[in-house]
């Protein structure tokens, strides 16, 4: 089609200068530089959409930092897992296959005895770490599956965020992923992005990250011995979840046993207190 209308152009114009005088001629080959623009950028136009289409470019408005260019899966740092969701730490997808019918981040079914806890976090990413691990994830094939190390997950999360282009966008998220990856080497960290998730989390997108932060929190708490910090957390989460509250953010059964395990766990180590 570009070689087809390229040459077109170029027959057309050499009649005119052939036909013409020298002052055409000049006035033509002005023109001749001008079509030839024309059909250069048509060129770049075509190709961008045939990447496009083959995925290795997200067609999105420029100015639009609102949508989500990749998801990373993670795991608690202090958490037991199974081989299956340990494997499956730090891995990230292009949210065009987080959104295909049957995308799962895991290689098979968890083998825990329970459901091992790993998040799958959406983000613009507009900082230097993040965006390179988007070109990365644009440049490799849709059949590789590509996971970034602890240190790299680390970097990322260090990174200038907050100074990006999409720091509101990626703010709540970035705060979630801040708790998950510093529970154990830095509780005040993650225990300040757990409660800035809690908070302020108030977008439909953002709210079912609230159960989760909040459970995580818990749990850092009681582990830590921060026993009064611990029973507000817990009064504020069953204030703000009753029992059979009937919401898509509100927590399962399986996260309901998760917070009375956690206040049994806390009852318990303050029963020892009393009696010693």
């Amino acid at each position: 089609m570009i070689s087809l209308g390229f040459f077109g152009v170029v027959l057309f114009l050499t009649y005119f200068i052939v036909g013409n005088d020298v002052g055409q001629i000049s006035f033509m080959s002005e023109m001749t530089i001008y079509a030839l623009a024309i059909v250069a950028l048509l060129g770049l136009w075509l190709f961008h959409q045939v990447q496009v289409r083959s995925g290795r470019i997200q067609a999105i408005d420029l100015f639009d930092r609102s949508v989500v260019r990749f998801y990373i899966y993670v795991v608690p740092d202090d958490s037991p897992v199974c081989e299956v969701c340990a494997q499956a730490q730090g891995r990230v997808f292009l949210s065009s296959l987080v959104g295909k019918k049957g995308f799962s981040p895991l290689e098979e079914k968890c083998k825990g005895t329970t459901p091992c806890q790993g998040y799958l976090i959406g983000l613009y990413g507009g900082w230097l770490e993040a965006r390179e691990v988007v070109a990365r994830l644009q440049q490799i094939s849709k059949k590789t599956v590509m996971r970034l190390s602890s240190e790299e997950l680390s970097a990322m999360v260090k990174g200038e965020w907050n100074k990006s282009v999409s720091a509101d966008t990626d703010r709540i998220n970035m705060h979630m992923l801040e708790g998950l990856c510093f529970e154990k080497g830095n509780m005040n960290l993650a225990s300040t992005g757990y409660r800035y998730v809690i908070e302020r989390a108030k977008e439909d997108r953002h709210r079912s990250l609230i159960v989760p932060a909040s459970l995580r929190l818990i749990g850092l708490l009681v582990r830590a011995g921060s026993e009064d910090e611990a029973r507000q957390a817990i009064q504020l989460f069953e204030k703000r979840f009753p029992p059979n509250q009937s919401d898509p953010a509100a927590p399962t059964t399986l996260q309901r046993k998760n917070l009375e395990e956690m206040k049994s766990r806390l009852w318990e180590s303050q029963a020892l207190k009393v009696t010693a």
